[in-house]
């Protein structure tokens, strides 16, 4: 049981960082860098997305890119729109 959540608690914190890191980069499109600043940002971003998926999907396998769509979603879901 103890290492049932463990797993759990090592999703939860895995899928927590993607969302930090995707959130990271959404900034960076509209943040006030440009250029080659801009890009480099947004590349270190989605790279640090790709070790989390990476170590998520080590985890729980094939079911990893499902579990990251599903919490973006969720994500989006709770985004006020003007």
């Amino acid at each position: 049981m103890l290492e049932m959540k463990k797993h759990d608690s090592e999703v939860a914190g895995l899928l927590a960082r993607f969302r930090a890191e995707y959130e990271a980069a959404q900034w960076g499109l509209s943040g006030l860098a440009f250029g080659t600043s801009q890009h480099k940002f947004i590349t270190a971003k989605m790279e640090n997305m790709w070790k989390v998926h990476t170590e998520l999907h080590d985890l729980v396998g094939d079911t990893a890119m499902a579990m990251i769509a599903e919490d973006l979603n969720q994500l989006s879901d709770n985004v006020e729109h003007p």
